[in-house]
């Protein structure tokens, strides 16, 4: 059975192979739009090209059974329908909360007729990258929201779950909401990062043009973007969810643990 991996330069898609070599799979091919940086495993067939490329698409997607599609709303209807027409018998793809900017993945992914399995994941835990600086800078992480509470994802999990999906039958026509195995709110966060550095991390509180500030100084544009989902989940707080160890048949990365295993990010 040939799986194709697309995005597999990004972080969850390079995971996605590993994890699906890791199970045993041996056919594993990889679009890829830069093969030296994805660095992928011998054995794992490599094709160099990326969504805005539909021709590279349509060649990687031969003779392929299950893919595995890496969110981009703005290409998903073109891909998913040149996978239908190479006969393409399962997509996993990774969008979103359903209704909110990743929706258009799903609707491309529906839209093409092949049978899917949506995963959904919210938060990464890698976002907490973001706070990197600060904390490399010393020990006080200022902050928006501290109130925003949220249970945010391992890639790693979500990589799991992407490749057992694909390696399975029984999960077709179903959605999957992503978390991670509790809870947290900002200041937690830190704190757990502090622990996982040995180290014990202020937070100070911004609010108004200061946070405006300092979010726009880290993401740009995406900033303020990003501090509107902060104030949502102030007012409508994100749970954890079981679905990562149900899947998995193991407990979901808790935050410490993703802080201990990548402390070099703020090292």
């Amino acid at each position: 059975m040939r799986i194709l991996v697309t995005g597999a330069t990004g972080n969850v898609g390079r995971m996605v192979v590993d994890e699906l070599l890791a199970l045993g799979a041996t056919e594993v091919r990889a679009l890829t739009v830069d093969p030296t940086r994805a660095a992928l495993p011998p054995g794992v067939e490599v094709v160099k090209g990326s969504f805005k490329r539909p021709g590279a698409v349509a060649e990687a997607l031969k003779g392929v059974e299950k893919l595995y599609l890496a969110p981009d709303p703005a290409t998903a209807f073109e891909v998913c329908r040149l996978a239908a027409d190479a006969g393409v018998r399962h997509i996993v793809d990774m969008a979103g909360t359903k209704g909110d900017h990743w929706q258009g993945v799903e609707d491309g992914v529906e839209a093409c007729g092949v049978p899917f399995t949506h995963l959904e994941p919210g938060e990464f835990m890698a976002n907490a990258t973001l706070w990197a600086p600060q904390i490399q800078a010393g020990d006080e992480v200022r902050d928006a929201y501290p109130d925003a509470i949220n249970a945010p994802i391992a890639q790693e999990d979500i990589a799991a779950v992407a490749a057992r999906v694909l390696l399975s039958e029984d999960h077709q026509g179903r959605s999957y909401e992503l978390t991670g195995p509790e809870a947290l709110s900002r200041p937690a966060k830190v704190a757990a990062i502090g622990t996982a550095l040995g180290r014990e991390l202020t937070y100070t509180e911004l609010t108004g043009d200061a946070a405006i500030a300092q979010f726009e100084q880290v993401m740009g544009e995406y900033g303020r973007w990003y501090l509107d989902g902060l104030a949502q989940l102030t007012e409508h707080p994100q749970q954890a969810v079981p679905a990562v160890s149900d899947l998995l048949g193991r407990p979901a990365m808790r935050y410490v643990e993703w802080a201990r295993r990548h402390a070099d990010l703020f090292g």
